[in-house]
């Protein structure tokens, strides 16, 4: 622990540099909220920090820049930050308009994280097996094609093209509903591939496609990954390699619902540099929210910065976003 004197010259430092992304100098900080005391006592007091790990001097004559040990005090002792009343509203109106499928929704919603924080924005969808099933439909596109259609309480919609072996019209597949609907409603989809037979024949030709198609799987079985804002970390870095270590990391969907994960079953909201686990982010940090549908924690999302971020920013827009996606797909 800092006495409250460190402590206020560490905040006053660490604010400064997210600002300016420049070493800061005594007398940027003599005159911080808390300080009060001469150029020399602050001169002093930082050196102490630097030689504690809370802050580094890149250069002899230059002044200090935070560490990641500085980073995580800071972040630690920050209150429950809150948005600014704009970018509240802006959040509000997203989800109050937001309505449709799933994917576009959470596509949707990077691109206003990315807005809100001015970083990389990941949104990490529920997986197919999270939800249950509220509805069932069979949709006649044809006399011997038909759409399943199964809507989940975490608000994935499924989908499944039924080709049929003969001509079907519309009441055998309304009989074929009314033969699933019991078997799936609060079951998860997965289960339609399981419904018992019936002893209507022209239903049951209809079912053994439906058993079939869902114990197949669909084509994008798996997490669902959606980012925004990969361009901002290019502003971000001065260093291409780092930019290019990021952007590849970025572009692998598995790689990035591990990282959130972990980060998230850690029990951690900020990952700073190595605690991030991996070396190409060594000079970033992240920001996650788990959010949750119908109480159970379905998805997370997050934001990806270099580690002079605006944490204060960055927190209450992924814990709002997080917390108002999870209600918007709990009402369905």
């Amino acid at each position: 622990m800092l006495d409250e004197r460190k402590a206020s010259i560490l905040r006053a430092v660490v604010e400064e540099y997210i600002k300016t992304a420049q070493p800061v100098g005594s007398g940027h900080v003599v005159d911080a909220p808390g300080v009060s005391v001469s150029s020399a006592t602050v001169r002093n007091e930082m050196a102490a920090l630097e030689t504690e790990g809370f802050l580094a001097q890149p250069h002899t004559s230059a002044g200090r820049i935070p560490t990641e040990k500085g980073y995580r005090y800071f972040v630690d002792a920050l209150a429950q930050p809150s948005l600014d009343r704009g970018s509240a509203q802006q959040v509000r109106a997203f989800f109050d308009r937001a309505h449709g499928e799933i994917e576009q929704m959470l596509a949707d919603t990077t691109r206003l994280l990315t807005g809100l924080t001015d970083y990389a924005a990941v949104v990490v969808g529920p997986p197919n097996d999270a939800g249950k099933v509220r509805s069932v439909q069979l949709v006649s596109l044809t006399p011997r094609v038909a759409l399943l259609v199964a809507v989940l309480a975490n608000g994935v919609v499924e989908k499944r093209t039924v080709e049929l072996a003969e001509d079907t019209d519309e009441a055998v597949l309304l009989r074929a509903v009314n033969a699933l609907s019991p078997a799936a409603i609060g079951e998860p989809f997965a289960v339609l591939s399981l419904v018992a037979p019936s002893h209507d024949p022209a239903v049951e030709a209809v079912l053994g496609r439906v058993r079939s198609v869902v114990g197949q799987g669909g084509a994008d079985e798996g997490d669902h990954v959606f980012v925004n804002g990969a361009s901002r970390i290019s502003a971000s870095f001065e260093a291409v390699e780092t930019v290019r270590s990021v952007l590849t990391i970025l572009e692998q969907q598995l790689v990035v619902v591990s990282l959130l994960r972990d980060v998230v079953d850690r029990g951690l909201n900020v990952a700073i540099g190595s605690e991030t686990g991996m070396q190409p982010l060594a000079d970033c940090a992240l920001v996650v929210a788990p959010y949750t549908v119908d109480g159970e924690r379905v998805g997370t999302v997050g934001v990806l910065g270099p580690t002079r971020m605006n944490y204060p920013q960055a927190l209450a827009a992924v814990a709002v976003v997080g917390q108002r996606l999870g209600h918007r797909l709990s009402e369905g």
